[in-house]
């Protein structure tokens, strides 16, 4: 039994064990719930602190990068202020030296006038000489020149000659290219005349059926045979998930070394027979396609069709119908490699920012997940707290009834106590006299061995 002071009346009492080691619980649950509280206002500070410390490090990111900008574009207009001063210099420099030169050709000359004057001042006959000998020259100059004007007619006849042959070559090569050109142009058509015929026999010959399986095969085929040169990384196959009600025929997917898709593309094969009754129209097909486009997570969609076989519009190549749906195309079965070429090479050329875009979304999601793995971290301590709460409550609850035991118990002995005490008093007070009060036989027997 152990014995506890009440420290607002003082009194004493004993408990045992069993309260004893509650009340201690009791003691442990309350210090337990101070360290609680305390832990967690110490990581709520860490939080912030690291929040903090999070904004300002993206801060000072910002501002270097926008400190890297500012010192580049401060550098190129540096080099184009140094730039600009260094040609302003040249042109001073060359108007300098072009005054220089005026006022030196400007001295010469003056000063050949003056010498001029001075020989004709000094002799007539000196004069007449000198008239005489220039005329003599200027004569000689004209020869000269009468000269070399016909030996330049000469030299320009034979250029013109020259130029001429060469025209000559150059048109009876051009005459040849263009008979070339029309030889291999008239042979394209004629292959593919050859194509359609081929194609328009091939579809008589088959099933409405065979005529739709033709075409994927066919696809199929013209993919497979490059596969392995053109596209060893890519995926391509028949679309076999119709949980949502439809599919499309084929869907090509290809992505990076580290992952990340880059093209995607949806293709749907059409045709029929030329004997149908009911001839449809490829933009009968652009609304399915479109919706299997976009739930099978497709970033093109292609039609590759051999309808409306008449149309100029889908005979001349690629035809672009993004005017009705977004990044959707109709093409013959001829073009259906290099559209998907097409496609790929203008997708890795956006790679880069492709990537870019993707670890900024991986970081968003580190962000996501920190959040998450705090949130729950957050919901864990509370419910651990509110756990701890209610046992702490229900050992006070406990505590509360052991006291209502004890001082029932207390009561009890007082109780018995008080009951021992009259016992006693009457044990003490009993004698025989009393005893035999009401049994003269035994009195009597007592007097006889008293006597």
């Amino acid at each position: 039994m152990a014995e506890i002071k009440c420290p607002h009346c003082g009194k004493v009492f004993q408990v045992d064990e069993s309260g004893y080691a509650q009340i201690l619980q009791q003691v442990r649950d309350h210090v337990l719930e101070e360290e609680l509280k305390k832990r967690e206002e110490e990581m709520r500070r860490a939080k912030e602190q690291d929040l903090e410390i999070a904004r300002m490090e993206q801060e000072k990111v910002h501002a270097d990068e926008l400190a890297v900008k500012e010192k580049s574009f401060s550098d190129k207009i540096a080099e184009q202020e140094k730039a600009l001063a260094e040609a302003t210099r040249e042109l001073e420099q060359l108007n300098t030296e072009k005054e220089l030169e005026l006022e030196r050709l400007s001295a010469a000359k003056d000063k050949e006038i003056e010498q001029l004057k001075a020989q004709l001042a000094n002799s007539e006959n000196e004069k007449k000489l000198a008239v005489t000998e220039a005329v003599q020259a200027k004569t000689q100059e004209l020869a000269d020149k009468n000269t070399a004007y016909i030996e330049l007619q000469g030299k320009f006849d034979a250029e013109v000659a020259k130029l001429q042959g060469e025209i000559t070559s150059k048109s009876s090569e051009a005459e040849l290219k263009e008979k070339s050109l029309k030889e291999h142009y008239a042979e394209l058509l004629k292959e593919k005349d050859e194509q359609i015929d081929y194609y328009k026999d091939f579809k008589a010959r088959q099933s409405t059926k065979m005529v739709g399986e033709s075409l994927e095969q066919h696809c199929l085929n013209e993919f497979n045979a490059i596969r392995m040169t053109a596209f060893p990384n890519a995926y391509f196959d028949k679309d076999n998930d119709a949980r949502t009600g439809s599919k499309g025929d084929f869907i090509f997917r290809e992505a990076d070394e580290e992952g990340v898709e880059y093209i995607s593309i949806m293709f749907e094969m059409k045709n029929e027979m030329d004997t149908t009754a009911t001839k449809h129209k490829n933009e009968d097909f652009f609304k399915e396609l479109d919706k299997d486009r976009n739930e099978k997570g497709c970033e093109y969609a292609v039609l590759v069709s051999l309808l409306e076989s008449d149309s100029e519009l889908y005979n001349n190549g690629i035809v672009d119908v993004s005017y009705k749906y977004p990044k959707m195309y109709v093409i013959r079965p001829q073009f259906f490699i290099p559209m998907i070429t097409l496609l790929r090479n203008a997708a890795r050329n956006s790679l880069q920012y492709q990537r870019e875009l993707q670890i900024v979304k991986n970081q968003q999601l580190d962000i996501l997940h920190f959040e998450d793995n705090m949130n729950d971290f957050k919901d864990k301590f509370g419910r651990n707290y509110r756990i701890a709460s209610e046992k702490f409550q229900t050992a006070i609850d406990e505590i509360d009834k052991t006291i209502d035991h004890l001082e029932k118990t207390k009561k009890a002995l007082l109780s018995s106590e008080n009951n021992l005490r009259l016992a006693n008093d009457k044990a003490q007070d009993l004698s025989i006299k009393k005893l035999t009060k009401n049994a003269p036989s035994v009195a009597a027997m007592f007097e006889e061995i008293e006597e």
